[in-house]
């Protein structure tokens, strides 16, 4: 893994050390870029640090949903839902697939809050991806790793 700044680097080293003690076992790792991903339910959230000025940034993000027609109706509710969000909002890739994220500063964060990032975003992919699936198709993270087995 290649890390761009020395401050990406020691975030990473931070994060990856309280995600083992948060959540029991050392999430998956990525190896393309620093992060690690762990599932709930039917939602997998990855944790990512990305250089950001002179510090870095964490983003909790989850692919709620892929392979899912864009509807004029489904964007609506996506939306309308964001207002209702505490921590995150749901947006689109470049591919079409229904996001959800929320970005933290590294040089501030402490375990409490890295802790609150990614259950929110963890509790609101699993679920939303249930409900975005049964009214409007798609799949879910789980259905993706069936799909590949």
């Amino acid at each position: 893994m290649q890390f761009q700044t020395p401050a990406q680097e020691a975030c990473y080293d931070k994060i990856a050390l309280w995600m083992k003690e948060l959540f029991g076992k050392f999430p998956c790792a990525r190896q393309d870029i620093p992060g690690l991903g762990l599932f709930m339910g039917s939602a997998l959230v990855e944790v990512l640090v990305f250089p950001w000025r002179d510090d870095a940034i964490i983003n909790t993000r989850s692919y709620v949903v892929t392979g899912i027609e864009l509807s004029p109706e489904l964007l609506r509710f996506l939306l309308e839902e964001n207002t209702q969000m505490l921590f995150g909002a749901f947006g689109i890739d470049g591919n079409g697939d229904i996001v959800f994220e929320h970005t933290i500063v590294g040089s501030t964060c402490d375990k409490k809050e890295l802790q609150a990032s990614v259950n929110a975003v963890l509790e609101v992919a699993d679920e939303y991806d249930d409900k975005i699936v049964e009214k409007w198709g798609g799949q879910r993270a789980l259905d993706r790793m069936q799909a590949v087995r």
